[in-house]
């Protein structure tokens, strides 16, 4: 995220003379009128290579921030501000939506780990989480070869597993379970059985975090009910599904979460430059008079999509994809 405001700062001052507010915690610093003026200096430029945001961010209770929307757009009047750029995810973008059809001037920005915004092939943010449970599941290959195990590693992926099936490849990961496919506990089990069978000497999983049992499954998670802000509370999926393999099998299991390590550190090269050029192309966006849009990546190109089209659904793994990681699987 640094990375777009440090782009957007260099493409608007720089090339517009533009004077650029940054507002504090996402929608809650835009509802509380908290704000900070960003220049265009060395201390923006090096900004670059740092994870996370200069601007700290905050969770928003939709239902608050739709009640807000009139107090938002009296902190961008009072502000004098002329267009606000979001870096967001599914939540973030939906609402920027929400202002654009109350006549605010917007260009989104997609950035989420998960890489589940629909309309661009990839967000920034996806490269780095993948690379971390990468490096994360190459290590755990030599424990488990070492010690004859069954590992466990559960990733990020609430509706989509595109982190653990893009880990889970790189790595040579044995079984991939994803949000999108349920799966069966008697089926993980057989294979696992089958590997150790043919003189293999330890099984890899990776399980995204929302990964579920299969309806007719005599297995079931616990239930964890849900957040405030609507989302569903997990209960631990590896850590459940790695007793209960253990269980059925009789082969010792460990279980690795790697939760918010994944969104930590320095951003991969790739990230850098896809988050910059996002940026550039958001500023560029409002300059052009390109409102209700968010900045895009279709191969190599960046392009605009309508917030409309963009927020309509999330992007889930397809079926071919998940074909074609299964294809190594076992």
């Amino acid at each position: 995220m640094n990375a777009v405001i440090r782009a957007v700062v260099r493409t608007a001052n720089g090339r517009y003379g533009d004077a650029i507010v940054g507002f504090q915690d996402g929608w809650r610093g835009l509802l509380e009128d908290r704000k900070i003026h960003i220049h265009n200096d060395d201390r923006t430029d090096r900004i670059l290579t740092k994870g996370g945001t200069i601007l700290g961010t905050a969770r928003t209770n939709p239902e608050v921030l739709r009640e807000g929307l009139g107090r938002v757009k009296r902190t961008l009047d009072d502000n004098g501000i002329d267009a606000l750029i979001p870096i967001g995810g599914e939540g973030t973008l939906t609402a920027a939506h929400w202002l654009s059809e109350e006549g605010v001037p917007v260009v989104g920005v997609p950035k989420t780990i998960d890489n589940d915004i629909d309309c661009t092939d990839t967000t920034f943010g996806h490269d780095t989480a993948v690379t971390i449970a990468t490096d994360a599941i190459d290590r755990l290959h030599t424990t488990a070869e070492s010690h004859q195990r069954v590992m466990l590693v559960e990733v990020m992926g609430r509706h989509a597993g595109w982190i653990a099936m893009n880990s889970g490849i790189a790595s040579g990961a044995h079984l991939t379970l994803l949000p999108e496919v349920p799966f069966d506990v008697d089926e993980v089990c057989t294979m696992i059985k089958r590997r150790f069978q043919r003189g293999d000497s330890h099984f890899i999983l990776v399980v995204a975090e929302g990964a579920k049992p299969a309806e007719q499954e005599s297995f079931h998670l616990r239930e964890g009910g849900v957040d405030e802000y609507g989302h569903e509370r997990f209960t631990g999926v590896a850590h459940q599904l790695g007793v209960e393999i253990e269980r059925r099998i009789g082969k010792e299991v460990r279980t690795t979460v790697l939760g918010h390590v994944q969104r930590g550190g320095k951003p991969t090269a790739y990230d850098r430059v896809l988050a910059t050029r996002f940026g550039l192309h958001a500023a560029e966006a409002v300059h052009s008079g390109h409102f209700g849009q968010m900045v895009t990546l279709r191969g190599t190109e960046i392009g605009l999509v309508p917030l409309a089209e963009a927020t309509k659904q999330l992007k889930l793994v397809p079926t071919d994809r998940h074909a074609e990681a299964a294809a190594f699987f076992g």
